[in-house]
């Protein structure tokens, strides 16, 4: 990926790629960062010794989650290409239909994958409200905000294309893998917030 001022510049043109698949992993990646600096901020702590060996398992996992994020930038471009492509095929060419069905396919499927990361990095904000320094709680909760948006606009991105697709019993299975990973996002995040506001007495 770019830097991220590249990416924004080039977010805000009329070109087709990045757009909000690309959008959701950049904000993924956010927040993968974030719980590494809260974990960062807690390690080595007196007060939270008994979690050190968990807080340096999340530092190299949310190291290596901001990885699959950035990826997930380029790969959602990627994956929208064929899409673009099978837009361009004439309409009254035979081929068309069953190209565009395979494109719409393809290009759900990056989405989906953002959702994925995003429900494993919710469980791992969960356990930084248990386990991450008290000073830090505002970050945790900056952190599931930028993971909710991020798996929600995954989400649409995948509904996106499902929406368009013929082959009804094939987007009516990822429609439904999708909202549930969606709900599990959306409820971890509740939870999240719920610690995060009571620290600070709301």
């Amino acid at each position: 990926m770019d830097s991220t001022y590249d990416f924004i510049e080039k977010l805000s043109t009329k070109e087709p790629t990045p757009g909000g698949g690309g959008a959701s992993a950049l904000l993924g990646a956010v927040a993968a960062a974030l719980a590494s600096m809260v974990a960062g901020l807690t390690s080595g702590k007196k007060k939270y010794a008994e979690y050190q060996d968990d807080i340096e398992r999340i530092i190299k996992n949310m190291n290596f989650e901001i990885k699959v994020f950035l990826a997930l930038i380029d790969k959602d471009a990627e994956g929208f290409l064929p899409l673009s492509r099978a837009y361009a095929i004439p309409k009254d060419s035979p081929e068309r239909e069953a190209v565009l069905e395979q494109a719409l396919a393809v290009a759900a499927q990056t989405p989906f994958e953002i959702l994925k990361e995003c429900d494993k990095l919710l469980s791992v904000l969960e356990e930084l409200t248990v386990k991450g320094s008290r000073l830090a709680l505002s970050d945790v909760g900056v952190a599931a905000a930028a993971c909710r948006a991020a798996a929600d606009g995954a989400a649409m991105n995948v509904y996106a294309n499902t929406g368009l697709m013929k082959k009804r019993d094939y987007a009516d299975e990822l429609n439904e893998m999708t909202m549930a990973y969606q709900r599990r996002c959306r409820d971890m995040c509740d939870k999240v917030y719920d610690v995060v506001f009571g620290n600070m007495g709301l």
